[in-house]
């Protein structure tokens, strides 16, 4: 796909976020150039509309800037609030500040916004370059993805087509897994063992009754500071004392387990079979890039409360995860929020200990009155300060901190002429329980929007993103020249794996000669063009034994949000820490305020 403890809604996961762009010598074709290079801004400086025309990515286009980061900056060089990168992250922080009527800039190195949720087109197919499987677009109120409350907030909607299903191809054999409160059960009985369909019974009878406790919390009600007694505690504790008193003293003290490992609640129940444990193991990994000893309880039992309860489903944002990026331009947008692409940032400016701005590569200096705001992972944050303003406690900690591993990308283009017609969307390769979910080469996630969003592709094609999830060693890839013959290789060697995969979902039809894009992202591909310190999926952080750091920095006026801050890794995650730090930069009552315009 984290003493009195403020439980913050742990619908803060993604199935799983994978981060790639298309390889460097791609972006060579001027199909690429043409669609990659469409700048963006929400509102120009002046309050006044920009002249030129649309973009067409929901957005309005400015004028077209370098891809170094060198142009000129357009528009007023200020801002109350000045966020840094435009991740998923850094938009929801973006729209809300907007939403509470703070002058907002985003800066953007790159040529297209999304950060790792951006999409690209290469000879008119429309590929995902991160997250692939979602949930949770169209729910609203309390127990609402983070996400879709924060468009809520900025009155912006996302069409999805729903499904239940996924493919998964595990050592035992191969079934369409089903969620829902008893198709799963069928798969145990044939592909398992009758011990397995208990202990799955038991962990659901165990786990399913939490829920109410680990959702009693909305994401958009948490702040950084004591405002949080009012804006959270206080409004929402009789809920959540409801909610504990209907568990009973059984359940109540099984909720205490909230914010620890999900192996805990496992093991406390003893379950034993090897099916049910590598499942529970695949689900967390997915969710979380960490196995069940290592994800927070609280995001697990969300998991369950979602895909095996009766009504549930999944949904895909129609035209891709680009819809979900120009949906936070155009709230930002509609608010008066700025988005200036191509500007690459060199350094944040401290004076007399505060951030008060960022200096971009060109040179120019742009004054944040009030914050900065880095969407960048803690690692390259702290590369863009003046190290003589930063206590080595803070060095220390960040570069001590362990890293997830990185990726390797498989982006496909092809012909569905030949394809069965009944293909689904997702599709997940397990080679051997043995190694571990979290071994290198070991699993393969697959995901062919098109079958849901035929535009993503021409037509009669299919548009297909595989991937190993945040398994890849960089150390293998770590200085070597992306020109080079040995670099080629390796890509070759290293994506095999992944070549297998597709075959064996896509079946006999599928041929890899005839592909009409074949696009292999490494290690290096994320650390290029995403500016991902060793191109890591982000910080390797267990529960029970770390915790993800707060927002705050110890430089006055600097914070951060994304995946490297609480609650962790995936797309409802990050949208949680956009807005808790959006939410701390503002006052209490206008919190309140945006807590009752939303009905929660």
């Amino acid at each position: 796909m984290a003493t009195c403890v403020v439980v913050p809604n742990p619908k803060i996961f993604q199935f799983h976020n994978s981060y790639s762009l298309p390889p460097t010598q791609n972006h060579k074709s001027s199909k690429a150039k043409a669609y990659l290079r469409k700048p963006i801004l929400a509102r120009s400086s002046n309050g006044q509309e920009p002249s030129s025309t649309s973009s067409g990515s929901g957005a309005v286009a400015l004028k077209e800037k370098k891809s170094n980061g060198n142009a000129a900056f357009p528009g007023k060089p200020e801002a109350d609030v000045v966020v840094i990168g435009s991740g998923i992250a850094g938009l929801c922080c973006g729209g809300l500040l907007a939403r509470y009527q703070q002058d907002v800039l985003v800066v953007e190195s790159h040529d297209i916004a999304g950060g790792a949720a951006h999409s690209f087109d290469i000879k008119g197919y429309k590929f995902d370059s991160g997250p692939s499987l979602f949930s949770g677009f169209q729910s609203r109120g309390r127990q609402a993805n983070p996400l879709a409350q924060v468009l809520d907030a900025l009155g912006e909607r996302i069409p999805c087509a729903s499904y239940d299903s996924w493919m998964v191809y595990v050592p035992e054999g191969e079934f369409l897994s089903r969620i829902g409160p008893t198709e799963f059960f069928k798969d145990l009985e044939k592909h398992a063992s009758p011990n397995a369909v208990r202990e799955w019974q038991q962990l659901l009878d165990a786990v399913l009754p939490l829920s109410a406790a680990a959702m009693a919390l909305p994401p958009l009600s948490i702040r950084g500071d004591l405002g949080v007694l009012s804006t959270a505690a206080a409004r929402y504790t009789p809920s959540l004392l409801k909610s504990f008193i209907e568990m009973g003293p059984q359940g109540a003290l099984g909720a205490t387990k909230l914010l620890r490992p999900f192996s805990e609640i496992v093991d406390s129940l003893g379950l034993k079979d090897p099916f049910i444990r590598n499942w529970v193991d695949l689900l967390a990994f997915l969710l979380a890039g960490v196995k069940s000893n290592g994800i927070l309880s609280a995001e697990m039992i969300y998991m369950f409360a979602e895909w095996y309860k009766p009504g549930c489903s999944l949904e895909y944002p129609l035209h891709g995860s680009a819809a979900i990026v120009e949906a936070l331009v155009r709230g930002m947008q509609k608010f008066g929020g700025r988005l200036s692409l191509g500007s690459h940032v060199e350094e944040v400016v401290v004076e007399n200990g505060r951030a008060t701005g960022v200096k971009l590569r060109s040179g120019q200096f742009i004054r944040a009155k009030k914050a900065v705001v880095s969407n960048a992972s803690m690692w390259d944050t702290l590369n863009l300060l003046p190290r003589d303003v930063v206590p080595k406690s803070y060095v220390d900690s960040v570069n001590t901190t362990p890293q997830c591993e990185s990726f390797m990308h498989l982006h496909l283009g092809f012909d569905a002429e030949g394809i069965s017609k009944d293909l689904g969307i997702h599709h997940i390769v397990v080679n051997d329980w043995d190694r571990g979910v979290d071994a290198d080469q070991n699993v393969v996630l697959i995901s062919v929007p098109s079958v849901l969003s035929p535009d993503l592709a021409p037509p009669g094609k299919h548009v297909l993103h595989a991937y190993l999830p945040g398994t890849e060693p960089y150390e293998l890839w770590k200085g070597l020249d992306r020109r080079s013959a040995e670099y080629k290789n390796l890509k070759s060697e290293r994506s095999e794996v992944m070549w297998r995969a597709v075959e064996r979902a896509v079946g006999p039809g599928f041929s890899r000669e005839k592909c009409e894009v074949k696009l292999v992202g490494s290690p290096l591909t994320h650390e290029r063009f995403l500016r991902r310190n060793r191109g890591t999926y982000g910080p390797a952080i267990q529960a029970g034994k770390a915790s993800f750091p707060g927002h705050a920095t110890p430089i006055p006026q600097l914070y951060c949000c994304g995946d490297s801050t609480f609650p962790g890794i995936g797309v409802p995650a990050v949208a949680a820490s956009g807005a808790i730090v959006a939410n701390s930069l503002v006052s209490v009552s206008q919190h309140s305020q945006l807590l009752d315009a939303i009905g929660i």
